[in-house]
């Protein structure tokens, strides 16, 4: 327990949230953050970093406002925390709960102008502050929406097995696989294959590929493989599976 006197005042500052692995601590943490976004200030800093490894895991559903601060914090990697502006303080030194009270400890008998300075002067800091809070909002916006930017993009794949066929059992089926992978295109990686018998010593090309969705689809890949009229009699699509 802290007592400071400032002025007119005498401040009561209740220092720290204790344990933060019990439930005084974490609801402790929880009435701190019910209006703050943040241990200190508009952006994440090291003192977020403190409490957030203090707490160690999840708090529970029911302290809505620390649960969502810790989500926030856990969303980045700990070379991004390293980032993160401010020093390092000992975990008692956050969350003070200040509370003021008591009468003038002196004056000269001009209260009233004082005040009316006074008024005018917390209005002017409110302003500033303000302005100050919203220029941090943007900042932060914009950080946010750089940091969208570079996670790498879920690119969307397919695994495709197709069977071709030849138009008799004189057809070189070598040629007709050499054919097959000479396709070659943007998206495209042709994988294993094999010959599997169909009758009459007749075989066929039974061959897998991946695609990327957005830039390879089936009807490229029978156009172009049918193409060669003199070797390939039909394509048909065994199988087709998401990466």
């Amino acid at each position: 327990l802290l007592v400071v006197e400032e002025g007119f005042y005498c401040t009561v500052c209740i220092m720290g949230f204790g344990d933060l692995q019990t439930d005084d601590g974490l609801q402790a943490l929880n009435e701190y953050l019910a209006d703050k976004s943040y241990i200190e200030g508009y952006v994440p800093s090291q003192s977020d970093v403190v409490v957030f490894n203090a707490v160690g895991s999840s708090p529970s559903p029911k302290y809505v406002n620390a649960l969502r601060w810790y989500n926030q914090i856990a969303s980045y990697n700990n070379d991004e925390k390293l980032a993160f502006p401010g020093v390092q303080k000992p975990i008692e030194e956050y969350g003070s709960q200040t509370s003021g009270g008591g009468g003038a400890t002196g004056g000269d008998g001009d209260g009233d102008d004082d005040d009316d300075d006074d008024f005018e002067l917390f209005g002017s800091e409110d302003e500033e502050e303000k302005e100050e809070a919203e220029r941090i909002k943007q900042e932060r916006l914009k950080q946010y929406a750089e940091k969208k930017a570079k996670k790498a993009q879920v690119i969307a794949k397919s695994n495709i097995i197709m069977e071709v066929k030849p138009w008799d059992d004189e057809t070189d089926m070598n040629d007709i696989e050499t054919h097959v992978r000479s396709i070659a295109t943007d998206g495209l990686v042709w994988g294993a294959s094999k010959l599997v018998p169909v009758g009459y010593g007749i075989k066929k090309l039974v061959i897998s590929c991946v695609v990327e969705d957005d830039k390879v689809g089936t009807d490229f890949l029978e156009e172009n493989i049918t193409s060669n009229e003199a070797l390939v009699q039909s394509v048909d699509i065994l199988a087709f599976n998401k990466v």
